[in-house]
């Protein structure tokens, strides 16, 4: 979308000597300070803490190799 909005002079000035510095649009260089601030205002809340269940054991079943995975999941496929 497009807009216009009044900057002061030395404001501009800096973001088009940054712009140039970075070899970046001054529109993407502009964007990227409003959203800084923005994220600023209003953190993104914090996700809940997952819990996951575990069960007690005395490790991997025999046979099974985590980096094999079809071997994995023809023993999840196997009925006991």
């Amino acid at each position: 979308m497009r807009t216009t909005i009044d900057l002061p002079d030395d404001l501009l000035a800096k973001s088009k000597r940054l712009a140039a510095e970075a070899k970046r649009p001054l529109r993407a260089v502009i964007e990227d300070a409003l959203r800084e601030a923005l994220a600023r205002r209003h953190p993104s809340r914090q996700a809940a803490p997952v819990r996951l269940t575990t069960f007690g054991g005395s490790g991997l079943q025999h046979g099974v190799d985590l980096d094999d995975r079809a071997a994995l999941l023809d023993l999840m496929d196997t009925p006991r």
